[in-house]
């Protein structure tokens, strides 16, 4: 018997997937426990448009994230930071005040998960920080960080 999986099955497939079980093992447990659906011709195209609809969505998550990249690859964001004699500076910068920073001199809301730093910026200068958008985006922001 051919089924539709709903759910991740392990040793079997992923969710979305048609796979092939015996008669038993679909009627006794992937049927009853709501784990799929019987192969019939009206849950196939059922698949199909329910595919056809998320690999549009993730289309227009994709061209979002371009859009997005673009616009924050022309912009630049100032940053003050104490600093003592000879341009020593006290603390660091981290994704946090980047990200805050972005939502109040940008007006972008952008998580700070996303914002790759190896490690917090705690030099005076320009810096180019990644974002990470989509998993195929990911956008070059440039950090000025001034001392006060």
């Amino acid at each position: 018997m051919e089924v539709i999986l709903l759910e991740d099955v392990k040793a079997l497939g992923k969710k979305g997937e048609l796979v092939k079980v015996s008669d038993g093992y679909a009627r006794n447990f992937i049927l009853p426990k709501k784990l799929g659906l019987e192969a019939t011709p009206k849950n196939l195209n059922d698949l199909k448009l329910q595919k056809a609809a998320q690999a549009k969505r993730a289309q227009e998550q994709l061209d979002e994230a371009k859009a997005l990249a673009a616009t924050i690859a022309q912009k630049n964001i100032v940053l003050k930071i104490k600093t003592g004699e000879g341009g020593r500076t006290f603390g660091s910068v981290s994704t946090k005040e980047i990200a805050q920073a972005l939502k109040d001199q940008l007006g972008l809301e952008i998580d700070k998960k996303k914002l790759v730093l190896a490690e917090p910026l705690r030099n005076l200068g320009t810096f180019t920080v990644p974002i990470k958008l989509h998993t195929q985006v990911t956008a070059e922001l440039k950090v000025r960080i001034d001392g006060v």
